[in-house]
């Protein structure tokens, strides 16, 4: 089930993701106000990305520590779309999957492309 999908501003690339707020429903915080998300990305690889939410005055989620390893492993920029995935990994314990995204011109029409991470 979809999460979020986002195309990624500056702000996302330098300093940390805001996460949409109608994701919010899909992040137990359990009372706290961060949580660290168990996270496969395409490559298979499980990663640790906090999500916090800044106060309870504003619903306004954010990915922190994690996050920006991941902008860096995958060399994202602006422009490029995020998807988050939940879904249940038995196997590697993992609660979402995550997926890179870069725009593409095929046959002269607009798509998106997976972005596999760098060698």
């Amino acid at each position: 089930m979809e999460v979020f999908n986002k195309e990624l501003r500056k702000t996302d690339i330098q300093y940390r993701f805001s996460v949409p707020s109608r994701s919010l429903q899909y992040i137990d915080f359990a009372g706290e106000f961060s949580v660290d998300l168990r996270v496969k990305d395409s490559s298979g690889e499980l990663r640790v990305i906090r999500c916090t939410k800044r106060d309870e005055d504003y619903d306004k989620q954010e990915l922190s520590r994690g996050w920006r390893r991941y902008v860096s492993d995958y060399e994202l920029r602006v422009g490029d779309r995020v998807v988050l995935l939940a879904e249940e990994d038995h196997r590697l314990g993992s609660q979402f999957r995550i997926e890179a995204k870069r725009r593409i011109i095929l046959f002269a029409e607009e798509a998106w492309g997976d972005l596999p991470r760098p060698n």
